[in-house]
């Protein structure tokens, strides 16, 4: 299968890309810069230059593709403002992808998080949130709704925190808190559990659904139900050997109240829908990595 790919130069999309790749499928990588290009090359995928902001360009990689994964997102998370526009220039970008792949039974698979749900684990069939990142779910929702106009559209929700080598996701926000500011903090008492998930984990689970999934399907990424936030902090603690203690919510800034949220998920119907067995190392495992 030819796969275009958005994000496959990050964290998350390198590990799928290269899964991709060891699958036998033929990739082109949307690369805006001549660095991303320069490392999708040398993975062995064919690169689409352009940006999220490329209307045009998505289209034409959505067209010439037999499925395509949407996995790019802005990486500034340093105030709401910058949080909201990575989220327009999104949500136009599935939309275009998607329109692009009408009436031809082609897979589509977008990504999203996974929700939050009071006092239970949450699984792949409770509602996506609103609030601060309502506009995500909508784009969600517009994409998997596309599977009544010939797109064979999925969804991956991905926990808070996917992890390789010590680095990524809440949990790595947390590390270079640390290391920023001399203590390895969490708001609250750090009972609140996150979700976590290997990235070359959560790769073989968007290639499933794009091998796999029928037109509306959703899925969790989530190999570690949640781990305690202050369990977290403590790994990091010990590994650059600052004191672990609760920090003001207010010091994480926009993304202190979800930091602070209790938010366990399972992937129970995942696993069982598509056969995927997480196999490498569990959060607090990979944590070890991080570098005194």
């Amino acid at each position: 299968m030819h796969v275009f790919i958005t994000g496959g130069t990050g964290l998350i999309g390198s590990a799928v890309l290269a899964e991709l790749l060891s699958a036998g499928h033929r990739v082109t990588a949307l690369a805006r810069s001549d660095a991303s290009a320069a490392k999708a090359r040398a993975a062995g995928a064919d690169v689409l230059r352009g940006s999220l902001t490329d209307l045009d360009v998505l289209r034409e990689g959505a067209r010439k593709a037999d499925g395509v994964i949407s996995l790019a997102f802005g990486n500034d998370f340093s105030a709401p403002d910058a949080f909201v526009r990575a989220m327009a220039e999104e949500a136009a970008a599935v939309d275009a992808l998607g329109e692009s792949l009408v009436g031809t039974d082609r897979p589509l698979v977008v990504v999203s998080g996974t929700p939050a749900v009071p006092g239970r684990p949450a699984t792949e069939q409770d509602a996506l949130p609103e609030g601060p990142v309502a506009e995500r779910s909508r784009t969600v929702a517009r994409a998997l709704a596309l599977a009544s106009r010939g797109v064979r559209s999925s969804a991956v929700r991905m926990p808070r925190t996917v992890h390789d080598n010590g680095a990524g996701g809440f949990a790595g926000l947390l590390t270079e808190a640390a290391r920023r500011t001399g203590v390895a903090g969490y708001p609250g008492d750090g009972e609140q559990r996150w979700p976590a998930v290997h990235a070359r984990d959560a790769a073989v689970l968007f290639r499933l659904a794009l091998e796999q999934s029928p037109a509306g399907g959703v899925y969790h990424a989530v190999a570690d139900e949640g781990d305690k936030v202050r369990d977290i902090a403590a790994v990091i603690g010990r590994r650059l050997d600052l004191p672990v203690r609760p920090v003001p919510q207010e010091d994480f800034g926009f993304l202190g109240p979800i930091f602070a949220t209790d938010q366990p998920a399972t992937s129970t119907r995942t696993r069982a829908a598509l056969g995927w067995t997480p196999t490498h190392p569990s959060l607090l495992e990979d944590l070890e990595n991080i570098a005194p």
